[in-house]
């Protein structure tokens, strides 16, 4: 007795349960929270008998306008409570169920099945255009079947699969790979849900973009192809990596780069047209940037450092070291005498060995010297000039006091005025003038002042001397041999003489 009137309660709790969005019925369907509690309530009046249907209550006319009031103002906190409310008494009424379920099917002959809505007391609601995870439960060569957590198992058909089509279903998933998956219709023409992985990956890449374009973060892409302008890379989607954007520095040859994993930074996105393009020059650069700060606080002023001449300009020339850190090469640094331009001292590619003046880190700028790195000839000068002694060298520059004369790189001396000729002279020009070739002779040095004291008109002497003494030695020489061969005739006159005399007939 006890078992028909449970069997009629489930029938009656059936009857008035029907489709909607939450909880389930036995037909499947979902049920709204509000018809779930409607069910629950349900079952408490028909299992007393003292309730009426809600349907069939009726409200006081001088109540209603306070309700409706009432029921306004508090209708927020009042559908979450009701929401609660139905999971917990749904949670109760499955239960009660459950329990139900079990006795019945004690009784039950051997073979006879029970609702489907008893065997699958609760899923998760699904509605179309929502993304679910589940996972593969079957493998077919036309479809793959995942259970999602739903009392059926949804059915991505082989065109919604997403995989190359040289592959298989099954050379790509397996039974027990979870996924995530679209919901395109629940409850199909077959009874079954309708997925998409095709639609779910789209969705899911198109969000991951999203997501590193808003952060600035860097993901990693294969390139597939080159193209006109850069190359197409694969990430989920077909994206652009424009030429300037590959590298730092222009890359001639871009051939080289299909195949390659990249990581590359998001820099334009627009779902609407399918348009992705990408970097990786940025995030060369940011990652660079990283390693020159490390490099710039570790360089310390007065190392010498190896580097390599990059570009000139009017006041020096920039050279690049190790670790991507570029320093200034200031003009008057480059030799230890002056210098008109840099590029008469250095070339663009040039290596040069460079000394650290200074470091700037917070502004990252480094100075650095050439003359500074190579030995200071003044250091050594009295080793390779003496007092008295003549030199060559190559006028420089001429000023109103005289005229400088370079020596060799770093040692320049000065002609004085009153040193350029035996006359008087206005005007160093009058004399020498830039780029000339002349002898002068050293009549000062003082290594510490860095000076030495030049005189082109006692080199003239000197060399007058000079030339002077040679003639009259050669002089001498050319009466030496006079003498001898003077000598040398007459005995050869007297000999021929001799032999005359001792041939004539008288003898």
């Amino acid at each position: 007795m006890a078992e028909s009137d449970e069997k009629r309660e489930r029938e009656q709790l059936a009857a008035q349960e029907g489709p909607a969005e939450a909880g389930t019925a036995p037909d499947g369907m979902e049920l709204d929270a509000a018809q779930a509690e409607a069910a629950v309530a349900g079952v408490g009046e028909q299992s007393t008998g003292d309730a009426q249907p809600a349907a069939q209550q009726e409200v006081p006319q001088e109540d209603q306008g306070a309700a409706a009031e009432t029921e306004a103002r508090e209708a927020p906190a009042a559908a979450a409570q009701a929401a609660d409310d139905a999971r917990e008494e749904a949670a109760s009424r499955e239960e009660a169920l459950n329990g139900t379920a079990v006795a019945e099917n004690a009784t039950q002959p051997e073979g006879e099945a029970t609702a489907s809505w008893i065997d699958h007391p609760s899923f998760e609601p699904l509605s179309a255009g929502q993304i679910v995870r589940g996972h593969v439960a079957q493998v077919n060569d036309d479809e793959v079947l995942v259970d999602v957590g739903y009392k059926t198992e949804g059915r991505i058909p082989l065109h919604e699969l997403n995989i190359p089509r040289d592959k298989k279903p099954s050379d790509v998933f397996q039974p027990g790979d979870e996924i995530d998956v679209f919901v395109i219709k629940v409850e199909d023409a077959e009874g079954t849900i309708l997925l998409s992985k095709r639609r779910a990956d789209y969705r899911l890449v198109w969000e991951k973009l999203e997501r590193h374009f808003k952060s600035g973060e860097p993901l990693e892409a294969r390139v597939t192809e080159r193209v006109k302008g850069g190359l197409l890379v694969d990430v989920g989607v077909r994206g652009f990596l424009p030429a300037s954007h590959v590298d730092v520095r222009y890359v001639e040859d871009l051939e080289k780069f299909v195949g390659q994993t990249l990581r590359l930074k998001v820099i334009e996105i627009d779902r609407q047209r399918n348009n992705v393009v990408l970097s990786r020059r940025e995030v060369v650069e940011k990652e660079l940037e990283a390693i020159r700060q490390q490099a710039l606080e570790a360089l310390e002023a007065g190392s010498i450092v190896e580097g390599v001449v990059r570009r000139i300009t009017d006041f020096g020339a920039f050279v690049e070291l190790e670790n991507h850190l570029e320093g200034l090469l200031h003009v008057s640094e480059m030799a230890w005498s002056r210098v008109r331009h840099p590029k008469d001292v250095v070339k663009e590619g040039q290596k040069v060995k460079v000394k650290v003046l200074s470091v700037d880190v917070e502004r990252g700028r480094i100075s650095l010297s050439l003359k500074a790195a190579q030995p200071d000839p003044w250091e050594t000068i009295t080793d390779r000039y003496q007092i008295g002694e003549l030199v060559t060298g190559e006028v420089t520059r001429t000023v109103d006091f005289g005229a400088f004369v370079k020596l060799e790189d770093g040692v320049e001396g000065l002609v004085h005025i009153s040193q350029l000729a035996h006359r008087h002279v206005d005007d160093p020009t009058e004399v020498v003038s830039p780029g000339d070739q002349v002898t002068v002779k050293v009549i000062s040095l003082d290594p510490k002042a860095r000076r030495i004291g030049l005189s082109l008109k006692e080199a003239q002497e000197d060399e007058e001397r000079l030339r002077t003494s040679q003639f009259n030695q050669s002089q001498r020489e050319t009466l030496k041999l006079g003498d001898v061969f003077g000598n040398l005739h007459e005995l050869l006159e007297e000999q021929r003489a001799a032999e005359r005399v001792e041939s004539s007939p008288e003898n």
